[in-house]
């Protein structure tokens, strides 16, 4: 089971097979509008726009998890046109912790070395994935996009 076997619905209620980005590097972010990590979709468009010709696409879950997501799609997607200019796939909201959370974050929390189910802790929690669509890391909101330039420039060498 990878990555692609999954599939969400876009923040126009289209559903997308994550194979859709198949042999792309994917980083997926569950997101926030009133956070204190807010800005750093500034950094993830950034990184978008100097990437994806060379295969990055990122791949953000609006989620109201934490509480700080009160909009309906359409108000997130104003939202992140209007503050961000964002440009990359952004998915309807999800719960990303529980019962009720989207299975994609349910593959994605047993995704470490234990395999076991580690809650995601809170917004901008990200997770790189290689091109074969395996999750390589997971970092926490702390982690800015700047700081994983590097490895996903690896990544997106690596063939």
């Amino acid at each position: 089971m990878n990555i692609y076997d999954f599939s969400a619905k876009t923040i126009k209620g289209k559903l997308m097979p994550l194979s859709t980005f198949k042999g792309k590097v994917l980083l997926i972010v569950n997101t926030a509008t009133h956070c204190g990590y807010t800005k750093q979709y500034n950094a993830m468009q950034t990184l978008y726009q100097q990437y994806q010709s060379k295969g990055l696409e990122i791949l953000d879950f609006p989620s109201h998890t934490f509480l700080q997501t009160p909009e309906d799609n359409a108000g997130i997607e104003a939202f992140c046109e209007r503050q961000f200019k964002t440009t990359f796939t952004t998915f309807e909201k999800i719960d990303v912790n529980g019962d009720q959370s989207h299975p994609l974050y349910q593959y994605l929390r047993k995704q470490n070395p234990q395999k076991t189910d580690v809650k995601i802790e809170w917004n901008f929690t990200k997770f790189l994935v290689n091109r074969r669509g395996e999750v390589v890391s997971r970092y926490n909101a702390k982690t800015t996009p700047e700081m994983l330039v590097k490895e996903i420039e690896t990544l997106l060498n690596a063939r």
